[in-house]
């Protein structure tokens, strides 16, 4: 995989790993917590096979590229793909994100707006606000949540992620994947950086993002799972697309948080149709 320097943190060079397959109108696939590019794996053969460019890359500190010990921050990662969109020269672009992906979306574009983006993904993704507090009671997440999770990565990262990743694909009380997907997330999961894996629990559990969602002037699609537990369909998808005029939503039914790869054909279905792919389809709502 390409490596991009896009930064240098104290006395250690910043890269950030990525992958550009297909050709046409390019798409870049920005992954969850704490996965990386390689949880993608289910849209990128449908992508490409409708005609898209397709660029996923890991955030820094997961998967391939380095492991910094600053930088976790949204200003900075949106940055990282700032620079990545750059040195691809890409135009006309659309971003999906991910879980903890969609914040550098919506962080990306009221930084650096609309010149190479034409379009946009929020999936199952932390924007608006996920803190609970008197300016923000409809959030899904309170400060002793966001401790526990700091606790459980600080203490016993392995157990904790082999919970969260169980969670992550749960609808309900049942597990919607195989215990080899499962597995699979849950190796991405542990392969990534401690460090990035602690520091970007409160950047996603903290950081507000309701100026850049209503700043947001681009055509947009939400797609959310109705039993999503990690990220509650009621405390962002819905109040995302309640904030932005024309956005598209699409709730995948029994879906968890998971939905791209617990539901890949609903998700795929609906992405391509919001991209314009070669192949229209119903949207799954």
């Amino acid at each position: 995989m390409p490596k991009l320097l896009v930064a240098r943190d104290d006395r250690t060079d910043v890269e950030i790993s990525y992958e550009d397959q297909g050709t046409g109108r390019p798409v870049v696939l920005v992954h969850g917590w704490p996965l990386s590019g390689r949880s993608w794996e289910a849209q990128v053969p449908a992508l490409v096979g409708a005609g898209h460019r397709v660029v996923t890359y890991d955030r820094r500190g997961f998967g391939d590229s380095s492991r910094p010990w600053h930088g976790y921050d949204y200003d900075t990662l949106a940055a990282d793909l700032h620079a990545l969109l750059e040195h691809l020269d890409l135009r006309d672009a659309a971003l999906v994100g991910f879980s903890m992906g969609g914040g550098e979306v919506v962080r990306y574009l009221a930084r650096y707006g609309t010149e190479r983006v034409s379009r946009a993904v929020l999936a199952a993704a932390v924007p608006p606000y996920l803190l609970r507090g008197d300016d923000n009671p409809d959030g899904g997440l309170d400060e002793a949540t966001i401790a526990q999770f700091e606790e459980g990565v600080a203490t016993d990262r392995p157990a904790f992620l082999e919970t969260f990743v169980e969670g992550f694909f749960t609808a309900g009380d049942e597990v919607v994947v195989s215990d080899a997907q499962r597995r699979f997330a849950w190796t991405l999961a542990q392969a990534a950086s401690p460090r990035a894996t602690h520091a970007c629990i409160a950047a996603f559990g903290r950081t507000d993002f309701r100026d850049d969602v209503r700043a947001l002037d681009l055509p947009l699609l939400v797609v959310h799972g109705d039993s999503d537990a990690v990220v509650p369909f009621e405390v962002s998808g819905k109040r995302t697309a309640e904030m932005v005029e024309g956005a598209q939503l699409v709730v995948v039914e029994g879906g968890p948080h998971g939905i791209n790869a617990s539901h890949p054909q609903e998700f795929n279905r609906a992405l391509l149709d919001f991209l314009g792919g070669e192949t229209t389809a119903a949207r799954a709502s």
